[in-house]
């Protein structure tokens, strides 16, 4: 079966483009692929892999900011992963992937995603590290310590080099899902 893929940027996408990726990705996540899940995807590179079928898989690349031991990191923050049900096991997760880490090692100096249970050994196999540490968010009133996504978080260090799990990672605000 022969794939194209194709990378742009959301303001690059035709609405009928983006329909087909929002549909892709609700039928992905069996409908829990949420508005605010939508929205967090926008706004960055979006990895597109088309067949004969049209969308097979998809995934974006966003920028957000983590604090860490004093430093303000810019972090491609990996989002709305997915394959179509009929593509899935045959590779494309993996050449979205491969795309989506040649963005992250490109243009920052972190790589950042919250794992599923079912995606957690497609990234740890691609060297992906989990991270061990607290996670939290700054939110509207402060430092929110996120103990559900501790053991969730995976990094890609890229040029940030490693950091100490003896410190919190303290990512952006946003609705929804925080990560």
């Amino acid at each position: 079966m022969t794939t194209r893929l194709r990378t742009a940027h959301t303001a690059d996408l035709t609405p009928a483009e983006l329909r087909a990726a929002r549909t892709l990705l609700d039928d992905a996540f069996d409908g829990g692929f949420s508005d605010e899940d939508w929205d967090h995807g926008l706004g960055g590179i979006h990895v597109l892999v088309h067949d004969e079928r049209g969308l097979a898989a998809h995934g974006s690349v966003i920028q957000r900011r983590v604090l860490h031991r004093g430093r303000s990191l810019r972090v491609g923050y990996v989002e709305a992963v997915g394959v179509r049900a009929d593509a899935r096991r045959t590779g494309l997760g993996g050449r979205v992937m491969a795309e989506v880490e040649r963005i992250v090692e490109g243009a920052y100096p972190l790589g950042a995603l919250s794992a599923s249970e079912e995606g957690a050994a497609l990234y740890a196999a691609r060297g992906w590290q989990l991270w061990p540490g607290r996670i939290c968010a700054l939110g509207p009133d402060g430092i929110v310590r996120l103990p559900e996504e501790e053991g969730t978080i995976y990094l890609r260090p890229a040029s940030a080099g490693p950091l100490d799990p003896a410190y919190d990672l303290v990512f952006d605000w946003r609705d929804g899902d925080v990560l």
